[in-house]
């Protein structure tokens, strides 16, 4: 009989190979695939909702600083046309990260991981419609199974995957719609930064007018620098700094969203009825459908959710985003309309114009910490994405360095 002896410099060299961001040891505790008789790990879950606020939520939680100035660039003409913009806000929240995104597409993950060569990936798991040439044996085999007397879902399935196998156009097409998808969120994660970062520095023109918009862009400058500097620190280290500075921002806008909803109207929460998109449009036409372009800045950084989902697990994603993000930017959005009925005029500065004086330089602190974060989300979304990139063979080939601390289980 004989005993196969493993040498112990090569355990030690594949445990170093293996070093992974503590995240992604976090996320594989409480995976989201449960067998019978297992239990999650609430306590873990709970611990990785909480840092998915400092790391995902940066972009579509800054999103108030800008949307109403973007939506309305030449002013308020009537302002029953806020009621028609709330209502389309605060939809387009519901329906597109929330229902879409967090109880629709985050359950499409390949192995834990997200994004659009992810989806791209599982898709090639199940049909031959893979550009690149490296599929495994593993693969092509479960592409191949068939039976006899499929149920209707699954003939509409293999009728879908017969003409996708069969098509080079067809291939050529999802092909090319995952490269456009992935080079739009590597656009948004550069262009992030200095939109978020600039939006927040132009509140100190309130206090001080005389500063001028190259001022405040030299301002904005060493902020950036900064943001990237601290990158090398790793995702779960980023996650623990910029966590708590989240949460505060969360709590503060939906404080001054409350506030202004009690004090200038509460009947804004008219827009809650569906039907004042349609009057919108109807008083608007053309207009109303270029104002679209500003009002969808509100979700923003939504995509950071799919694309992040390898540093944490489905279910705390969906605690975060319903339990935290989604009332606090809700508030904010309402309460900043409910303040434009009264002083229209402040559209163009409506974030810093709605604050309560006592607040304002604890918020507008926070702002510049938050659009940080922001920017800190995208950054984070497109690392991941370029990862797998990499992995598919669709990015020149380059190594990975995990620079955040190993979890005791990995």
């Amino acid at each position: 009989m004989y005993v196969e002896v493993e040498n112990p410099s090569n355990i030690e060299t594949t445990k170093r190979l293996e070093r992974q961001d503590s995240l992604f040891g976090d996320a594989e505790k409480v995976s989201n695939i449960t067998g019978h008789g297992s239990k999650e790990n609430w306590t873990q879950v709970l611990h990785l909702a909480f840092l998915s606020i400092g790391i995902i939520y940066g972009d579509v939680g800054t999103s108030p600083l800008y949307v109403y100035s973007s939506t309305f660039p030449n002013g308020i003409k009537n302002k029953d046309d806020l009621l028609g913009v709330l209502s389309l806000i605060l939809y387009t929240l519901i329906l597109i990260p929330m229902i879409k995104y967090v109880f629709i597409v985050l359950y499409a993950d390949d192995n834990g991981d997200g994004g659009t060569f992810a989806l791209y990936s599982l898709i090639s798991r199940y049909a031959k419609i893979r550009l690149i040439p490296n599929q495994q044996v593993e693969d092509s085999m479960v592409s191949n199974y068939s039976i006899e007397s499929p149920s209707l879902p699954l003939r509409r399935a293999q009728w879908l995957k017969d003409k996708f196998e069969s098509s080079k156009a067809a291939k050529i097409g999802l092909f090319t719609i995952t490269i456009l998808g992935t080079s739009m969120v590597m656009g948004d994660g550069t262009l992030t930064p200095a939109i978020s970062v600039l939006s927040a520095v132009s509140g100190i023109r309130e206090k001080v007018p005389s500063l001028t918009e190259t001022q405040v862009v030299w301002i904005s400058v060493p902020i950036l620098f900064m943001l990237f500097s601290v990158q090398r620190f790793g995702t779960d280290k980023v996650g623990y700094s910029f966590a708590p500075i989240i949460s505060v921002w969360f709590v503060l806008i939906a404080g001054i969203g409350m506030y202004n909803i009690m004090v200038y109207e509460i009947g804004i929460l008219r827009a809650f009825n569906p039907m004042h998109i349609l009057y919108y449009f109807r008083r608007n036409g053309k207009e109303a459908w270029v104002s679209l372009g500003g009002a969808i800045l509100c979700v923003t950084g939504t995509e950071g959710m799919y694309a992040d989902l390898g540093h944490f697990n489905i279910r705390a994603i969906q605690i975060s985003f319903t339990a935290v993000l989604f009332p606090s930017v809700a508030l904010c959005y309402i309460g900043q309309a409910a303040y434009l009925r009264t002083f229209p005029e402040n559209v163009t500065d409506t974030f810093y114009r709605s604050i309560p004086a006592p607040l304002f330089w604890p918020t507008f602190i926070i702002a510049i910490f938050s659009a940080i974060i922001a920017s800190q989300a995208m950054l984070s979304g497109a690392f991941s994405i370029l990862s797998k990139a990499l992995s598919l063979g669709c990015f020149p080939k380059g190594s990975v360095l995990s620079l955040s601390s190993q979890s005791p289980h990995i």
